[in-house]
Protein backbone atom coordinates (compact mmCIF):
# COMPACT_ATOMS: atom_id res chain seq x y z
CA UNK A 1 0.00 0.00 0.00
CA UNK A 2 1.27 3.35 -0.50
CA UNK A 3 2.31 5.81 1.83
CA UNK A 4 0.01 9.27 1.16
CA UNK A 5 0.64 12.15 3.26
CA UNK A 6 -1.66 14.66 4.01
CA UNK A 7 -2.61 18.06 2.39
CA UNK A 8 -0.76 19.69 5.05
CA UNK A 9 2.33 17.64 4.68
CA UNK A 10 5.30 18.73 3.06
CA UNK A 11 8.38 16.72 1.83
CA UNK A 12 11.66 17.91 0.72
CA UNK A 13 14.78 16.02 -0.76
CA UNK A 14 17.91 16.95 1.23
CA UNK A 15 21.56 15.60 0.60
CA UNK A 16 21.30 14.07 3.89
CA UNK A 17 18.08 12.39 3.56
CA UNK A 18 13.99 13.59 3.74
CA UNK A 19 12.49 16.64 5.68
CA UNK A 20 9.00 16.21 6.19
CA UNK A 21 7.12 19.51 7.54
CA UNK A 22 4.06 19.28 9.60
CA UNK A 23 2.41 22.79 8.81
CA UNK A 24 -0.20 22.52 11.11
CA UNK A 25 2.15 21.82 14.06
CA UNK A 26 5.30 23.58 12.56
CA UNK A 27 7.40 20.43 13.43
CA UNK A 28 9.52 19.13 11.28
CA UNK A 29 10.88 15.38 10.95
CA UNK A 30 14.31 14.75 9.22
CA UNK A 31 14.94 11.22 7.99
CA UNK A 32 18.19 10.03 7.46
CA UNK A 33 19.21 7.99 4.30
CA UNK A 34 17.42 4.45 5.31
CA UNK A 35 14.21 6.87 6.07
CA UNK A 36 14.38 8.55 3.00
CA UNK A 37 14.77 5.46 1.11
CA UNK A 38 11.49 3.94 2.48
CA UNK A 39 9.60 7.33 2.21
CA UNK A 40 10.32 8.16 -1.24
CA UNK A 41 9.53 4.41 -2.33
CA UNK A 42 6.16 4.55 -0.63
CA UNK A 43 4.86 8.13 -1.63
CA UNK A 44 6.16 7.04 -5.51
CA UNK A 45 3.12 4.09 -5.15
CA UNK A 46 5.54 1.28 -4.30
CA UNK A 47 4.10 -0.84 -1.39
CA UNK A 48 5.90 -1.50 1.85
CA UNK A 49 7.57 -4.84 0.32
CA UNK A 50 9.20 -2.75 -2.49
CA UNK A 51 10.47 -0.55 0.13
CA UNK A 52 11.54 -3.47 2.30
CA UNK A 53 13.46 -4.84 -0.94
CA UNK A 54 14.50 -1.33 -1.62
CA UNK A 55 15.98 -0.68 1.64
CA UNK A 56 17.86 -4.07 1.91
CA UNK A 57 19.46 -3.55 -1.21
CA UNK A 58 20.68 0.07 -1.06
CA UNK A 59 21.93 -0.55 2.40
CA UNK A 60 22.73 -4.31 1.88
CA UNK A 61 20.99 -5.39 5.20
CA UNK A 62 18.87 -8.53 5.67
CA UNK A 63 15.28 -8.83 4.60
CA UNK A 64 14.41 -9.08 8.26
CA UNK A 65 15.96 -6.06 9.65
CA UNK A 66 14.37 -4.30 6.92
CA UNK A 67 10.36 -5.37 7.77
CA UNK A 68 11.44 -4.07 11.23
CA UNK A 69 12.51 -0.84 10.08
CA UNK A 70 9.81 -0.20 7.80
CA UNK A 71 7.12 -1.11 9.95
CA UNK A 72 8.30 1.19 12.76
CA UNK A 73 8.68 4.18 10.15
CA UNK A 74 5.27 3.60 8.45
CA UNK A 75 4.08 2.86 11.98
CA UNK A 76 5.29 6.14 13.24
CA UNK A 77 4.18 8.23 10.65
CA UNK A 78 0.76 7.13 10.76
CA UNK A 79 0.84 8.17 14.90
CA UNK A 80 1.77 11.48 14.59
CA UNK A 81 -0.73 12.07 12.02
CA UNK A 82 1.37 12.34 8.88
CA UNK A 83 0.59 9.74 6.87
CA UNK A 84 -2.46 7.63 5.97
Amino acid sequence: MALRFGSDVSTAKTDYGTVLLDQRSGIYWELNPTGSVVVQTLIGGGDEAEAVNALATEFDIEHERATQDVRALVEELRKAGLAA
